[in-house]
């Protein structure tokens, strides 16, 4: 048995000309250029990557970037001032503060400063009650990632039995509740679960992000269950560097019904993703419907 491999490049692709085609209606019918304001604190070299990935990605689909690197010494009151000062601009629809922050700053502090209507990464405590809740929120963009890559193997989620590997508060916890407002049966395991094994052998689907490279084993997993691979670790073998998931991807592919490679499964979605948030955060604050994509 070989498992389908889910082409997240592809998916978001598809995606990503779904985005582009909507901005374009909403500039043409409203006026409306949706903006994503991005915040950088420091000269993290990954970081600076990430960003500019994310404004490249936004200019590509006819949005506009607002982008601000501030020095690593910045104080905690300087970036709420910025925050504050994004959160009235108009042209500005969505704010994306980049972590990790510096230690002088206090991360919970920032993220609660953010406008919950502009706040594209969904963290703000508000957002994330909502979400708790079963209510609309503007949502994490991995976990809607991994439930636009989950929808492509499955039309319904109700009364699937789901294992969440990992419960930060950035993909696992949310995730897990993404899945329960699809009616999925939903079981969290973390860093104190026992008998982690037995547990996975039960998940028709799986999801992993726990930062721990190719932890889990083929002969962990159910035959045919789906597994979404979240994590993005860098290994050496034989003096090379290479991207791996939290999967051991070579012995689950063997036993899964449908999996998520790493590289090319959650994160090129998950980029996407931001640009929906933005999408939607525009629409919201305009008064008009959600878009479709």
């Amino acid at each position: 048995m070989s498992a389908r491999i889910i082409d997240g490049k592809a998916l978001a692709t598809e995606l990503r000309d779904a985005v582009a085609a909507e901005t374009r209606q909403l500039v043409a019918a409203h006026g409306l250029q949706p903006g994503l304001a991005v915040v950088l604190v420091g000269d993290n070299a990954a970081s600076k990557s990430y960003v500019a990935s994310k404004s490249r990605a936004l200019v590509e689909v006819g949005m506009r970037p607002f982008d601000f690197t501030l020095p690593a010494a910045t104080s905690e009151a300087e970036l709420l001032a910025l925050i504050k000062k994004l959160n009235c601009d108009p042209a500005v629809n969505g704010i994306l503060v980049q972590l990790p922050l510096p230690p002088q700053i206090d991360t919970s502090h920032i993220l609660a400063s953010i406008d919950p209507h502009k706040d594209v990464d969904g963290f703000h405590p508000l957002n994330a009650g909502r979400l708790m809740s079963g209510l609309p929120a503007l949502v994490p963009c991995t976990p809607i990632a991994c439930l636009k890559l989950i929808r492509t193997v499955h039309d319904s989620l109700a009364g699937i039995e789901a294992l969440m590997i990992g419960r930060s508060h950035i993909v696992g916890s949310p995730l897990s509740h993404v899945l329960l407002n699809e009616n999925a049966t939903v079981t969290v395991a973390h860093t104190f679960t026992r008998h982690l094994p037995e547990l996975c052998r039960r998940a028709e689907l799986l999801c992993v992000a726990i930062g721990c490279a190719e932890f889990i084993r083929g002969d962990w997993i159910k035959p045919g269950a789906t597994v979404i691979d979240i994590g993005i670790d860098r290994v050496t073998v034989d003096g090379k560097s290479r991207i791996v998931g939290d999967v051991k991807f070579s012995e689950a592919v063997e036993v899964a019904g449908a999996i998520t490679p790493v590289p090319g499964g959650v994160g090129p979605m998950t980029i996407v993703c931001l640009l929906v948030n933005t999408l939607r955060a525009a629409c919201m604050q305009a008064g008009l419907p959600p878009p479709a994509a």
